[in-house]
Parts: structure tokens; sequence; C-alpha cells
């Protein structure tokens, strides 16, 4: 295990308070919680804990400024500029962003910091340069009408985010929103409050207006609840796990029928094919397990190998996930923190111990790191059968199931086995196999010989029970906004 000299990059904690109608705020009942440091189990900060009664005073200052601020009725330009400005707050404070995202999940800071920190800034940037193109469509009528449509922000939206990717996912559900015109409620995960809170200080100074913007921390079955079925949000949109956005859609059908949409859980499958580089094959491999120490929802987690180079590709992934450093998540030389918290760590390890008593061979792995923290070793298992525990479950850890597969009919079937359909990779040189594996897979992204390539041009999404609707791409900007339809008669018109 590294360890890393980080002391001088932990952050001072500024933010710890409620975010509510462009102001700083204790909860009405007072209560606060612990938010906790991965690396040392150790606590953080003492955060405001948000209840039901939070949430409404919330609410009510995003209905005022959706029903009667400045914000929807500004030009999409005026918007840009403010969205814009805020971007360059982003870069600015990149370095105490990123390292809150460190404290709080245990992410690695140099990534954060030079990846996933200046990539939410560019999320913002794009959004920010469609404000103004959000144009309806004039249709060409069968009768004496003219008709076109208009497109509206749907109101008051209630964002609801997960601990693995804190800021980033702070800013894919924010941006297109606010760039749509309109108003909302964001509760962080109560695992990871702090960058959040410090976003909306950075909104202030850019200039969106009070109200406009609330972050509300708070748990899931108290705040989250309430935010899902209030009866005054217009639109929720949720990533987590399938469980809750389950508990999500009730909650909106019960209250007001509000949208939904939903971002849930993956058991991505990676299929590699005899004619690929293997060395190329198992870093992918590695890397889309391991990254972010698999705390991802489109972590490959199924990785099927084509029984030509099996033997080969298994060698060489036990040899680089051997050589995988595990440590203090500030060290350079890190290439896996600790999990996100205690709960998720214990997960972590039931599910390897699942899969050594269903009799799937652990390659390597499968231990803690180090006498603190939340460290658990890169974990391989093969010989893993498709109803193992392992194999469908989303573990959401460094824990791979890795099987071999004879012909391409058999692993479609294979990767399609599964209740989820988030992602999925395919590795090889023949595009004949690329088109039909990509085609048959039912999932919202494919990669071809490539993994984790996010991009926001690209919508983002998932099919069966891993959800719908779209982050990412002009498709997530239009979630937020209805579709109303404008008719007037034509008298004596020329033409139709």
């Amino acid at each position: 295990m590294a360890n890393g000299d980080a002391a001088c990059s932990v952050p001072t904690i500024k933010f710890t308070k409620l975010f509510i109608n462009g102001e700083f705020v204790d909860s009405v009942s007072g209560k606060r919680f612990e938010t906790i440091d991965p690396r040392t189990g150790e606590v953080i900060a003492l955060i405001s804990e948000g209840g039901k009664e939070d949430i409404d005073i919330a609410v009510k200052a995003a209905r005022h400024a959706f029903d009667s601020g400045p914000w929807p009725r500004l030009p999409g330009a005026e918007r840009a500029k403010i969205l814009m400005k805020w971007a360059e707050l982003i870069d600015e404070h990149a370095e105490e962003i990123a390292a809150l995202d460190t404290i709080d999940a245990g992410k690695l800071y140099h990534m954060c910091r030079n990846v996933e920190v200046p990539a939410t800034a560019n999320t913002m940037r794009y959004y920010a340069g469609a404000a103004d193109k959000i144009h309806g469509e004039v249709l060409k009528g069968s009768r004496e009408f003219h008709a076109y449509t208009l497109l509206e922000p749907v109101g008051v939206v209630g964002h609801i985010i997960p601990w693995n990717f804190p800021n980033s996912m702070f800013y894919v559900k924010v941006s297109p929103s606010l760039a749509a015109g309109c108003t909302m409620v964001l509760k962080p995960a109560e695992q990871t409050p702090l960058s959040a809170l410090y976003s909306a200080h950075l909104a202030k100074l850019a200039g969106v207006p009070d109200g406009v913007l609330n972050v509300v921390p708070g748990f899931g079955p108290i705040a989250g609840a309430a935010l899902s079925s209030h009866m005054d949000v217009d639109a929720i949109s949720f990533t987590g796990s399938t469980k809750t956005g389950r508990e999500i859609m009730q909650a909106a059908a019960k209250s007001n029928l509000k949208q939904v949409t939903l971002e849930l859980g993956g058991k991505s499958p990676l299929i590699i094919f005899d004619d690929a580089d293997i060395d190329k094959a198992s870093e992918l491999a590695l890397i889309g397990i391991l990254y972010n120490k698999g705390e991802v929802c489109v972590a490959s987690s199924r990785v099927f190998v084509q029984e030509g180079i099996y033997d080969e590709f298994e060698k060489k992934l036990v040899e680089k996930a051997k050589a995988w450093v595990v440590g203090d998540p500030f060290d350079p030389k890190v290439q896996q923190g600790p999990q996100c918290d205690k709960r998720q760590f214990e997960k972590v390890l039931s599910y390897i111990e699942h899969g050594k008593r269903e009799g799937a061979t652990l390659l390597t792995g499968g231990k803690t790191v180090g006498n603190k923290g939340y460290f658990i070793e890169p974990t391989i298992f093969s010989d893993v059968k498709e109803d193992m525990l392992i194999a469908q479950d989303e573990i959401f850890g460094p824990v791979m199931a890795l099987k071999k597969f004879k012909t391409v009919e058999e692993v479609i079937k294979s990767a399609n086995n599964t209740k989820y359909g988030l992602a999925a990779g395919i590795v090889t040189k023949n595009i004949d196999t690329a088109n039909t594996v990509s085609r048959s897979i039912r999932a919202g992204t494919i990669w071809i010989n490539c993994y984790f390539a996010f991009d926001d041009d690209v919508p983002f999404g998932g099919y069966k029970m891993s959800g719908f609707g779209k982050d990412h791409g002009l498709e997530a900007i239009y979630k937020y906004l209805q579709v109303k339809s404008v008719v007037t008669p034509l008298y004596n018109s020329p033409w139709l």
C-alpha cells in the first residue's frame, strides 16, 4: 500500500450548511450528520441534515424563482454568459474541488484535478452553448392552420445524485437543466456532500439568481423521499441504484405524476475476441473494473474472453492486477483509493466471500489493504458461472468475473443474460464482428476497442433495469423541456 504525504493537500472545509435561496442556512431541525474520510474512517466535518421541512422551503424558493424570477425569462444568451462565468470559476478552483472529492469519496486526486474537474467545466460550457439554441419547429399541416411548437422549461427539477462521482454528477445534472431555464433542488449523496456545497458557492459567485439552485444534503429515505413525492416538483432526475429508482418512480406516481428520468445500475460485459491485441485488451479490462475502485455504474465487471487467447490473457491480466498500486489517493503513484464508505467496503467484501463459496476460482486479490480506511485489493475470479451472484449482482467494487467463450452467438447470449443494460465493450479487429455484436447487445452505450469513452456530445443512458432517459448530449437538455403545440387558423392564404 502506497502512502503519500498528503497533509498539505487536505482542504479547509468552508461550506457545511444547506444552500437555499442563495444563502447557506442551518436545517430547520438543527440536526447535523458526519461525513467520513474513507482513507481513515475519521470524521471530516458535520453537515446540516436536510429534512422534509427543508425540502419544502427549498422547493418553495425554486418555485418562486421559476414562476416570478428572471432565470427562465432571460434570453438564452444571457443564461449562457452566467454559465460560462461559472465554468471559469470551476477551472480557477479545480484544486480545491478535486481535494474535496478525494477526502469525501476516496477518489484519486490527480485524476480529479487533471481530468474530471476540467471535464465538468467543459460540460457547463457545452450546455451554455446550447442555451440560445433551443428551438421548436414550424409544422406543415394538412388543413388551413398554421402550427408550430415551443420548447419551454419543465419547471422545478429535483436532482438526486450519487456518491461515486460527486462533482461530475452535479454538473451533468445541473448544466442542461439550467441551460433549459429550469430552477432546481439538488440532493447530494449523504456520503459525499462537500463538493456540491462548494459548487453552490461558485454558482452564487457566477451570478446565478437566488432560488434557481438549491442544495439540500440529507438522507435518501427522508430528504430524497420528500423531493421525489413533492407536489410542486415538476421533474426528477436520479442517478443511483435500481432499488432506489423504483422507489422514486412510485413516489412520482403517487404524488403529481412528475416526469422521471433514471440512470441506474449496471453489470456491463466486456467481450474480447481472439484477434484482439492481448496487452491492450488486458489493460482495457483492468481499467474497466478498477477505475474509481470499481465504483462506476458502467464498470466492466463481466469479462468474456474467446478461448483461443484466454490462457494468455488471464496470465497477463493477473500480472497487471498484482502490480496495481492501492493507497492514499493523494499520492500520484497510487492507482486505486479506498471504497467510498464502510458500508460499501463491507458489501464488496461480502460479495468476494460469495464468489468463493459459490465455487469461482479466486485468481488474485480478495483481501483488504492496510489497517485503516476502506481499501480492497483488485480481485479477479475465473470459472464464473452465469447464475452466480458475482455474475448477476452489481457489486460496485474492484471485483471482476472472468469467463471463457467459444462463439459469437454464445457470447451475445451471455452478455444479454442480465437485468441491466447500461453499457458494453467489444475488443476486436473485425468490423463485421463489431457490427454484429454491437447491434445485438441490449445496452445504451457500446464501446468498440475503447472503454469509458464518455463525451459531452454523446448521449448516455440505459436499457432494461438500468433506467431510461439520457444524460450528456443534446438529448439531456430535452428532458428538461416541455413541447407545446400552438395552432392558429389560416384565412385566404394562397397556400397551406
